[in-house]
């Protein structure tokens, strides 16, 4: 399969010649290994040569000779390379010299030292529509965190395409595979974790079944806020299974160390009211197919859904946000209060400015979302923080243009870095 450029790249490069090692994490199958090998001048298999456990047992270093940068893949197999590359990197005093990658974090009883001054840490996620060539990328997030985009205006794109791209997923091994064979491969990539994956990075055997319910109400409660006991009370009713609060909270813990699990946190501003600010994270598997496969779903259940598949299409935004965000040093938050203001997305750079999102699917509710952008603008204690550089509305199936109240409704067809 021909290699398709990562949006991530320009990023590794800066990391790489800023310290002597970069560790790209990311979910299982997102496309670490196949971009860190367009850099790297070496590779060590971490999970597939036999003899790296005896290496590591009787003299580790010998892993880490070969030409820079050396890529390790999936080095949390045997964590404890981590010292021994950190060693080395103080030994070499040279910038590039390792590329780790990883699946899952390490077990917290596994004793790492601090990378500080020696690793940079990339976040890596299954691909965008930018990536994948869906979306024109000409309206970028860069311009709407300065509040400075040019005329546009491009066409709508079709239901029925949106609900195969949230069904087949940002997962590059899937890129021009059909829906029906996706979902069968998107389903067996749900089955391994929950009866290989969650029991391996826990080190504890995990019941399959419980794994399983609760990965179906994470699922059916993507993009809204959802505490773990409203997570236990869903299982208990819907799936009829018994899953304590410590277990579940367990559980996610695993899937977060998976990378399988995204918290979207909650934004804190400045503002006018006294109302009281939700601080509970919005909860998102790491890619709308996974929360798809979970419940089995497939173009004719999200059509006959159409609630429930704007919620998916939110959770899908939100991915294609988060990456975006990344790209331009900024971090994806939510905005909920007690007086039931809501603002699904709110994207801030590291020096404050930031710009709000909110997600339809489609177009009925451009004008709703419109006033709930404004009534959010208003609320800004403007003596204490600026106001946001944009106001956005992302939609689905709508058209890309400004409105006359200088709002974007920007199709998720045009949206890019």
């Amino acid at each position: 399969m021909e290699y398709i450029k990562r949006l991530i790249e320009d990023e590794l490069l800066e990391k790489m010649s800023a310290a002597g090692a970069v560790l790209i994490k990311g979910p299982k199958s997102c496309g670490k290994t196949a971009t860190a090998r367009q850099y790297a001048k070496s590779i060590l298999e971490m999970d597939r040569d036999p003899q790296i456990p005896v290496m590591m047992a009787t003299n580790p270093s010998l892993l880490l000779v070969g030409n820079t940068p050396r890529l390790i893949d999936e080095w949390q197999e045997q964590p404890e390379i981590w010292n021994y590359v950190r060693h080395e990197v103080d030994d070499r005093k040279a910038k590039g010299q390792f590329i780790l990658t990883g699946s899952a974090n390490p077990p917290d009883d596994v004793k790492l030292h601090s990378g500080a001054g020696r690793f940079n840490v990339l976040q890596m996620d299954t691909m965008t529509w930018q990536e994948l060539g869906y979306s024109s990328g000409n309206l970028k997030m860069s311009d709407l965190l300065r509040g400075d985009l040019g005329n546009y205006h491009e066409p709508a794109i079709q239901l029925d395409f949106i609900i195969d791209r949230m069904l087949i997923g940002g997962w590059p091994a899937l890129m021009g595979e059909n829906t029906k064979n996706a979902l069968s491969i998107n389903r067996g990539y749900v089955d391994l974790l929950c009866e290989v994956d969650m029991s391996r990075v826990s080190g504890v055997k995990r019941d399959p079944l419980k794994v399983r319910s609760l990965l179906r109400s994470i699922s059916r409660n993507t993009a809204t806020l959802v505490d773990n006991k409203t997570l236990e009370q869903d299982v208990k009713t819907t799936e009829k299974n018994e899953l304590s609060r410590n277990t579940i909270a367990d559980y996610l813990d695993a899937l977060s160390r998976l990378m399988i699990l995204y918290e979207q946190p909650a934004f804190n501003p400045h503002i006018r009211s006294s109302a009281s600010l939700r601080k509970s994270p919005k909860r998102h598997l790491c890619d709308t197919s996974l929360a798809a496969a979970a419940l089995g779903l497939d173009k004719e259940s999200l059509i006959k859904d159409i609630k429930y598949t704007g919620f998916l299409f939110e959770s899908l935004a939100t991915h294609e946000l988060n990456v975006y965000a990344k790209a331009n040093d900024a971090t994806v938050f939510h905005y909920n209060d007690s007086y039931g203001y809501e603002v699904d997305a709110i994207v801030q750079k590291r020096n404050g400015d930031y710009a709000a999102f909110e997600i339809k699917l489609g177009v009925g509710y451009i004008d709703e979302a419109a006033e709930n952008l404004k009534k959010f603008a208003v609320n800004i204690d403007t003596a204490k923080m600026e106001l946001p550089k944009s106001l956005n509305i992302i939609t689905g199936t709508g058209m890309s243009y400004r409105r006359p109240d200088g709002i974007n409704v920007i199709s998720l067809a045009s949206l890019g870095r």
